[in-house]
This record gives C-alpha cells, structure tokens and sequence, in this order.
C-alpha cells in the first residue's frame, strides 16, 4: 500500500504517512489516491486546495464550517513543522468536545485526515511552515465559524504559550458560545 493509516484517540482522525520512494535525485510520494482511501473508509471528493505559509509561534484556528458547507481536510506540510489540532464539534457523538493533536512535518510527510464536523487549527513549531490542505466544500464566509484557540472548557494542550494570531481568531467565540454543527 502506498499509504500508512493511523486512527488516532478520535478514531475517525486519521494520520496518514505515505510511503517515500528516494533515489540519488530526492523522493516522491503520493499524498492522495482515491482507492487507498476508500479502502480504509474515507470516501471523499476534494473540492479546493489551499497552501498557507506562516512563520513560527503562528496558531491559526479553531475553524470548521457548519453545514451544508462543512469541510472535511486532508493536512500535510510540505514544509517545516506543525502541531495539528482537531476537536469533536459532532453533537451526538462519544468524543464530543474532546481533542487530539499530532506533529507534522515535511520531514516525516506525514499528513493528517479531519473529517467534517470537527474543529481545526494548527500552531507552526519551525522558522516557516508551508501547509497544504485539500478540502470537501468549498470556502464560505457565511458558513465560515470558530472557537477561540485556549478555551478552558476544550483545555487543549498547545506547544505555544503566546501565539501569533490574526485579529479574526482572537475575537472567536469560546466553546460554549459558539455555532456548532448540527
């Protein structure tokens, strides 16, 4: 197979590392094929890509979209290191609320798979970070929501104390105050 597929403590948060193929000229990987996923129950159409640069201590997040727009992302930094957060935004399900997190790298290429209904953000851990993800819905403003990246009640554990954020995630909603997906 071409890709390793590791359910995280959210199981339906995937880390994917796609087998490297290196040669005196560099390697190669693939980091999306259609079979692959859908044999490990990932059936998806991607809709739009998007590649955000940033420097280090960035946090960017936490972001979703609410239906009918929720996107589900398939995360991979093609350059540098980043801590990648997901969290549980599905009413009705076991691990509502909860996160987890992952570190990315260009290095490892590992990626990491966030279905709809889940909350995303990431912190960049390295002078500079290239981060690609592909998406299921396209942008939406209207559909555009968050929740503020050290809500108490989500307690997530980030590796930056004092982030660099935009104007737009430090005035997201907490938890508790926020639009969730139905």
């Amino acid at each position: 197979m071409s890709f390793l597929f590791e359910p995280s403590e959210i199981p339906d948060v995937v880390t994917v590392t796609p087998t490297r193929h290196a040669d005196a000229r560099g390697d190669f990987a693939e980091t999306w094929r259609r079979s692959a996923f859908v044999s490990q129950g990932i059936a998806v159409d991607f809709v739009q890509d998007n590649l955000v640069r940033s420097v280090r201590g960035v946090l960017r997040g936490l972001h979703y979209q609410v239906p009918p727009r929720a996107q589900g992302k398939l995360v991979f930094p093609v350059s540098g290191e980043i801590f990648d957060v997901a969290v549980d935004l599905r009413a009705g399900s076991p691990t509502f609320g909860r996160w987890v997190g992952c570190t990315l790298s260009a290095e490892t290429g590992s990626g990491v798979w966030i279905p709809a209904g889940f909350a995303h953000g990431y912190a960049v851990m390295s002078e500079r970070a290239d981060v690609l993800y592909k998406v299921t819905a396209e942008y939406d403003p209207e559909s555009d929501r968050g929740i503020r990246w050290n809500d108490p009640t989500l307690a997530v554990t980030w590796p930056v104390s004092d982030p660099i954020l935009s104007a737009k995630d430090r005035a997201l909603p907490l938890f508790a105050e926020a639009e969730l997906p139905a």
